[in-house]
Parts: structure tokens; C-alpha cells; sequence
């Protein structure tokens, strides 16, 4: 079926385009225009005064996987029959919703494409089936590991990087995944072993290996094996007054190799204020013009509750005694990595959390590339992804930020730069934090858009003065060419649930090759530290097509998209 998207302004920074234009679809793909009529469409969208942009790609956001399953069942009295619990019930819809309610939210936004970032290998197919129950969204997963009692054994025994290359790349193939992540760098296995402080550079108390061996031996692995998108670091001291030490290490660990940063906000603050912490925004963002390879994410916080679910188990373990409502989930698991579950309320006249709110505006605006800084809430840590639109007008709106920050704890707001900056984005600017730069960066070539033998990822915006109104509901969105929001329908512009049904769900992963023999010889090492053969974290296509209900596109290994 040919659509035609007729009048509309295109913003395809990948393709430089923004101009008022035509856009054809034909089934799933787009394709070029210069042949075709109106005549020759069999659905015409009118988009007079609308914004056509690819659908929007999200890079790290926990949708899928065991920790989501804690959360729920420590919430569940958030649940309930009593007709009290109904605004609570609406809370959690945002905050901890199921799959099929996330993907509807995310197509309801005009975002066509999600990536979880935790994929634990031995519970990667738990969070590909509950993925897959995501009609119309495609998804992928980052392998977790750093904290893996095989792999720092490897690095402490000074290990050949090929064997570790071959041991990484196998995991990702298995995993079915598309990227590798690391969370606090040996810390996690490093509080099973009793330690309870660990800066980049402290010896391991088993194998003497510090985070910053781990860092640099993970990213060249990345780099080495051919994935796309760099290692996805989740630095060492999340939230620690004075972190920003630990995160420009751990920029100077990675020994050159492309890193990027996840929840940056998290990781940037200084220590040197009355109230014992400061915003150390400029230090980020210098390292980051020092250091080009190094991209990062924000992770911004919103006020309100919301529940913090994280890997990283020591942290979430000191996190606990914040808890709100006062209640808690620490988890070991396995051998390879731990869990944590602490609900939280971020309260808008709390010097710390006005703050933090404070501090990621800040790196969105100072990070003066906007390929470089992505559009993150670390959902659902730092507030739920349904807050982007609200994001989105105080990067857009200078005059509303300037509101917003006067509402905010006086302390915090004196002590932040965010007054002085009178940078707005524009347009093209949100078009490439959240579609082409995340494209580029996770290496999907047909994602992110609006050139010929892309996929038919478009979302229509109604143009407003009011960026978050524009961008909360979208009037036309199609996924893979499928038209799944139409505002002129009797759905008045919510999703089309048996059209994101027939799309089905799809799985994007990494092709890359590793040695087999590497593999036999890791085997008995993996599995004397398991409590299941490491066979079994395998995943075949066939097993995720026929069991786990997801077709898999495998991206090629080479260098990022541009």
C-alpha cells in the first residue's frame, strides 16, 4: 500500500532535510518521490502545519526483565480493590507498567523503537518474552557484564584480549543482544565479597582487578568485536557527592576507546557547597570536549514518586534507607550481577533533588552537540518515559524553564547555572537527540530517517507553541508502515491496537563472530561459578521466533552509522 504524508514540514537531520515536503510510504519502507502523484497513493495524510519527524528511538529505558518483576510484586499494595487506590493505580501505570501498556505509550508519543539496557544473560529470556509482548514497538537488549566471576577472572589471570573478545562476543550472540553494558565496574561482585566502598581504581578483594582494568579491557573488547554502539557504562559512586571524580576516571580508563556514559546526571556531582554537594556539570561536559569518543545520556529526574530499580545492588543497598514508602528489594543473582528495588519520591523543595533536576537541564544545554546527549529519564529511576514531552518544552521554552526553576528549593536554584543559560532547542536539534543520533549510534541504518529505503517509522506533530503538547500526542504514527495512531479514525488519536498487533514484535541484535574452540576452552571455567551450564544461556533465532514471540534483525558489525 502506498501512503502519501502530504504538506508537511520533514525535520530528517540524518538526511538535511527540513523543508515542507511530501513523504511516501510504500508497505514498510519509505521511498523516494520524484515518480509519484497523488494519484498514485492509496492514502492520503494531510499534515498542513505539522512536523514529520522518524520515530523516536530510546536508548535506555528498563522495560523488560527480572528487576521489573521485583518491582511490581514490592508495589503491589499500590494495587488494590478500594476505590482509594485508583490515583495511586493511574501512578504506577507510568511508573512500572506492564509491557503492552509501555509499547502503547511509547507509539502514543510518536517513539517507534526502545532499548533495555540490562539484560542479565542468565535471565535474558525472561526480558525478551516480556518484550515481546510490546505489539508494534521493536526492542533490543545490552548484555550485562563487568561483574561476571569469569570474566574478572580472565582480566586478573592477564587473559589474551582475543579470548576475552571471543567470550564477549559469544555472550552478546547468545543473549541476543545489540550492545554491551557495564554496571559499577566489579562493585557489584565486589559487595558480595563484603566490600562496601569501591572507587575505579580499588583492587577487586577476590582478583585484585580495579574498575578501571575492567573499563578498559570491556570497551576494546566492544571496539575489537565490531559493535556499533560503544560500551554503556553505569560508572562507579551513582549519586555520591563528589562523583564527578570517578566518572572523569572513568573517561580516562577507557584509554582512548569510544565509552558512553549512561544517566550522566547521576554521576556529576561535586561535593565543595555548604549543603555538601554541587552541580559538576561545566567538569562533564569539558572531559566530553577533551575526550570526542565519549557520548552520555542524562537520566533527568522529574518530581513526583516513582520506583528505582538498578543492577547496581551496593548502591540501591545504601539507596534503601531513602526509600518511599519504606520498603526495599537487595537481590543477588547468580554469579554475574545483583539487583535492587527502592521506590522513591523526588520532591520538588528538597535541596538535593532540586539539584539534580537543576543538573541534568544543565547538561542538555551545555553539551552543545545534541548527537552527543541523549534523551534519557533512566525510566523508571529517574521518572517514567512518559515525562519526555514535559522535558522536552523545558529544553524547547526558555521562558517555562525560568518558571520551573523558580519553584524549585531556593538553595539549589542559586547554586545552579541553569538561570544563565538562554539556549533553547530547536526543531532539528530534538530531532537529532532522539531519532537520527540514536540511530547513528546503535547502528540502524534504516532507523531514524526520512530518506528513501528507510523503514516507515513516522511520527505527524501538530505544530504548538506549546512543545509539550506537541509532543505528548502525535496525530499520525506508523511503524513499519503500519498506521497505528490516526487522529482522524475513531481511535481520536489513540493506538490502533489490532493494527500494532498484526505488526508483531521484532528483536534488533548484533552480528558478530567469535571462535567456537574459545568457547569450549571458557566452558567448565563458566560453569564451575554457575548453577547451570553455560549452554543454556543460549538463544537461538529459531527459539525467539517460534517460544519467545520475536523475529530477529541482526545489524551488521562495522563502524557507526553517519
Amino acid at each position: 500500500m502506498k501512503t502519501l504524508i502530504q504538506g508537511g514540514r520533514l525535520i530528517d537531520p540524518a538526511g538535511d532535510i527540513d523543508c515542507v515536503a511530501d513523504l511516501w510510504l510504500d508497505d514498510s519502507q519509505i521511498v523516494a518521490s520524484e515518480s509519484l502523484s497523488a494519484a498514485d497513493a492509496d492514502r492520503i495524510v494531510h499534515a498542513d502545519g505539522c512536523v514529520v519527524m522518524a520515530g523516536g528511538i530510546d536508548i535506555h529505558t528498563h522495560i523488560g526483565g527480572g528487576k521489573l518483576a521485583i518491582a511490581r510484586l514490592l508495589m503491589q499494595d499500590c494495587i488494590d480493590d478500594d476505590a482509594r487506590a485508583t490515583a495511586r493505580m493511574a501512578a504506577m501505570v507510568d511508573y512500572l507498567p506492564s509491557a503492552a501498556v509501555a509499547a502503547t505509550r511509547y507509539l502514543e508519543m510518536g517513539y517507534t523503537t526502545a532499548f533495555e539496557p540490562a539484560v542479565i544473560p542468565c535471565n535474558a529470556r525472561a526480558a525478551h518474552a516480556e518484550m515481546a509482548d510490546m505489539p508494534g514497538l521493536t526492542t533490543g537488549g545490552f548484555c550485562l557484564l563487568g561483574n561476571d566471576d569469569l570474566l574478572l577472572k580472565l582480566i586478573a589471570d592477564s587473559a589474551p584480549q582475543a579470548l576475552i573478545n571471543d567470550y564477549v562476543a559469544w555472550m552478546v550472540t547468545a543473549t541476543q543482544s545489540i550492545a554491551v553494558k557495564v554496571v559499577n565496574p566489579g562493585g557489584i561482585s565486589a559487595f558480595k565479597f563484603g566490600q562496601r566502598e569501591f572507587d575505579v581504581d580499588t583492587p577487586h578483594p577476590k582478583y585484585g582487578v580495579t574498575p578501571s582494568k575492567i573499563i578498559r579491557t570491556l570497551a576494546r573488547a566492544v571496539a575489537e568485536i565490531g559493535l556499533v554502539h560503544p560500551l554503556h557504562i553505569h560508572a562507579s559512586n551513582l549519586g555520591v557527592p563528589g562523583n564527578i571524580r570517578s566518572t572523569i576516571a572513568t573517561i580516562e580508563a577507557a584509554d582512548g576507546y569510544p565509552i558512553h556514559l549512561t544517566h550522566a546526571q547521576f554521576h556529576c556531582y561535586g561535593d565543595d557547597s555548604e549543603h555538601g554537594m554541587s552541580s559538576a556539570a561545566d567538569q562533564l561536559v569539558a572531559a566530553m570536549a577533551r575526550h570526542p569518543k565519549v557520548t552520555i545520556d542524562v537520566g533527568q529526574i522529574m518530581f513526583g514518586q516513582t520506583v528505582t530499580i538498578s543492577a547496581d545492588e551496593p548502591h540501591q543497598f545504601d539507596n534503601r534507607n531513602f526509600a518511599s514508602p519504606r520498603k526495599s528489594a537487595i537481590v543477588d543473582i547468580e554469579c554475574e550481577a545483583g539487583c535492587g528495588v527502592v521506590p522513591f519520591r523526588y520532591r520538588r523543595r528538597q535541596f538535593v533533588h532540586s539539584l539534580q533536576w537543576a543538573i541534568g537541564l544543565e547538561l542538555f544545554l551545555m553539551v552543545d552537540d545534541p548527537s552527543r546527549v541523549f534523551l534519557t529519564t533512566d525510566h523508571p529511576n529517574g521518572a517514567p518515559f512518559t515525562a519526555y514531552p514535559h522535558l522536552l518544552r523545558l529544553l524547547g521554552d526558555r521562558s517555562f524553564r525560568e518558571t520551573a526553576l523558580a519553584e524549585i528549593h531556593a538553595d539549589a536554584a542559586a547554586a545552579s547555572s541553569l538561570g544563565g543559560i538562554t539556549r533553547e532547542y530547536s526543531l532539528s536539534e530534538i530531532a537529532t537527540m532522539t531519532r537520527s543520533a540514536p540511530a547513528s549510534i546503535m547502528g540502524l541504518p534504516g532507523h531514524g530517517r526520512l530518506t528513501g529505503g528507510a523503514i516507515a517509522d513516522v511520527a505527524v506533530y501538530q505544530m504548538d507553541d506549546d512543545l509539550e503538547k506537541m509532543f505528548r500526542r502525535p496525530r499520525h504514527v506508523f511503524a513499519g508502515g503500519q498506521h497505528v495512531i490516526d487522529s482522524d479514525s475513531n481511535h481520536g488519536g489513540r493506538i490502533d491496537l489490532d493494527v500494532a498487533r498484526r505488526i508483531g514484535h521484532q528483536t534488533l541484535t548484533a552480528g558478530v563472530s567469535f571462535d567456537p574452540s574459545s568457547v569450549d576452552r571458557l566452558r567448565d571455567q563458566y560453569n564451575s561459578h554457575s548453577t547451570f551450564d553455560m549452554e543454556r544461556l543460549w538463544i537461538s533465532d529459531d527459539e525467539m521466533d517460534s517460544v519467545l514471540c520475536s523475529r530477529v534483525a541482526k545489524q551488521p558489525a562495522g563502524s557507526r552509522v553517519r
